[in-house]
């Protein structure tokens, strides 16, 4: 998972860190449901950024699980997996995606 990643334009998430997230916007809807249909059950989560949409740096969040309630609306328990560098901003059906490269922590002994 390493190429038009969806990005969740949100906070900042950070490796082993549960990220609970309530859905209501229609395009993170889309993405949220994509997600669970391919499998994947990723999405990349980044901070806002004025000029490119989103920062060059965010975290890969796994979803362990899904609410959804009858209005559309739903509630993610996620938690964050691995950083990553943006290498491409892009969008897909109003949502923004990226190509992106993993960045990898030296291990504490």
């Amino acid at each position: 998972l390493n190429k038009n990643v969806p990005i969740f334009v949100c906070t900042m998430a950070y490796p082993t860190v549960p990220c609970p997230l309530h859905i209501f916007e229609p395009c993170y809807r889309l993405m949220i449901r994509r997600c669970m249909e391919t499998g994947t059950k990723q999405f990349g989560m980044c901070i806002s950024d004025p000029v490119k949409g989103f920062a060059d740096y965010g975290c890969i969040l796994e979803i362990r699980n899904v609410e959804f309630f009858a209005d559309g609306r739903s509630v993610v328990d996620s938690i964050g997996k691995r950083r990553f560098k943006v290498i491409q901003h892009s969008q897909r059906d109003g949502y923004n995606t990226a190509d992106i490269e993993y960045i990898e922590d030296q291990k504490v002994s």
